[in-house]
């Protein structure tokens, strides 16, 4: 007898639904707040293209629990959510009913933070921390090797516990310095998966995996396009996020955050003052789109952290947003933007110092 999926993949409705909610999902870069003008609907659309790419990978490809891989989901074509130009990402579908070990090497990189979430991105935007453990509080071996137990109950050694709605694991890494900092390498696997092998690909699968993509696509798209027009209340200021929120959606608990939007003209550049830099693991800044994704810092020098900065004779820090070159340390580039979102971080903080801005003109900033 044929089940309802396999009808529904047999006469090509369950691909015509995921092209409908697909299409439907085009609303959001149309909605009434957001920037209308053609370049930023443009960057609009490539994000919906690029949120689709890293659903179909997670919903799709990558979705089994009994065989978990850890894939990076966030880089430089596949952004969300203020993506640190910093970190590595990686994350891996995990589930409860299962104990999981991730083995490795700790490499040189200045954080390594481990978490266990639920991640409720594709039905109602929050991500909720359900265990935590950073580098700080691992047992690593003298030649960097690392192995981490996964699991709901307590085990010796190092434990990243799990709860009872737990769906996934993220691990972050965060750079000081890319270029000679070495980076974990890291790999996990279900304890006493032994020989098994992965099912073959069903309708249900298909199904199931084509709705999830597109629910990706439509509630991470609207989380974070409602979360930037939030900020249009402190716009060219940056005050603290709400932490708790931030949180909520998938922060790392050792992060303090600000985030807000900015707008400049042509002439005008956006000042940010760091008066006190407190001890931290790191700090960093940089500059978004109006979609929360943070711009081509492949090409272009749109962040700047603890080891890149340059600091006044008395320790503070000054970042200057603007269009073109002002001529002065810690220069932001715009990358074409006039207008956009932003984030400061204080990470692995003993405080958070409150920041200054302002806008001024590019001829008065000397």
């Amino acid at each position: 007898m044929t089940s309802e999926a396999e009808q529904k993949v047999l006469d090509g409705t369950a691909w015509d639904e995921f092209c409908d909610a697909l299409k439907e999902a085009g609303n959001i870069v149309r909605s009434d707040r957001a920037p209308n003008d053609a370049f930023n609907q443009a960057e609009g659309y490539r994000y919906l293209s690029r949120l689709l790419r890293g659903g179909l990978e997670s919903f799709l490809e990558f979705r089994d629990p009994m065989f978990p891989q850890l894939r990076c989901g966030a880089h430089e074509t596949i952004k969300l959510g203020a993506d640190n130009p910093d970190n590595r990402y990686e994350s891996a579908t995990i589930n409860p009913a299962y104990d999981y070990r991730i083995i490795g090497t700790r490499g040189s990189v200045d954080y390594l933070g481990i978490s266990t979430v639920i991640n409720k991105y594709a039905s109602g935007g929050t991500m909720e921390v359900t265990g935590h453990i950073d580098h700080k509080e691992m047992d690593i071996g003298a030649n960097g090797e690392i192995e981490i137990i996964i699991s709901p109950t307590e085990k010796p050694g190092n434990w990243l516990p799990m709860g009872d709605e737990t769906n996934s694991i993220t691990v972050r890494q965060t750079f000081q310095d890319r270029v000679n900092e070495k980076p974990a390498e890291l790999k996990i696997e279900r304890i006493g998966a032994s020989d098994d092998r992965p099912a073959p690909l069903t309708a249900e699968k298909l199904q199931r995996g084509l709705q999830g993509a597109v629910m990706f696509v439509r509630g991470s798209a609207t989380l974070f396009e409602n979360w930037s027009e939030s900020f249009l209340a402190t716009i060219n200021e940056l005050p603290p996020a709400d932490q708790a929120y931030c949180q909520s959606i998938g922060g790392d608990p050792n992060i303090f955050y600000f985030h807000s939007a900015w707008q400049l003209a042509d002439d005008e550049v956006f000042v940010i003052d760091a008066p006190e830099i407190p001890e931290c693991q790191t700090w960093n800044f940089q500059l978004d789109n109006w979609w929360m994704e943070s711009l081509d810092y492949r090409h272009h020098t749109i962040h700047v952290n603890k080891h890149t900065a340059h600091y006044n004779d008395d320790g503070s820090v000054r970042v200057v947003v603007s269009h073109a070159d002002p001529g002065v340390p810690n220069w932001i580039e715009t990358a074409g933007h006039n207008m956009g979102t932003m984030c400061w971080r204080w990470i692995g903080a003993n405080k958070h110092p409150l920041l200054k801005t302002k806008v001024m003109k590019l001829v008065d900033l000397k």
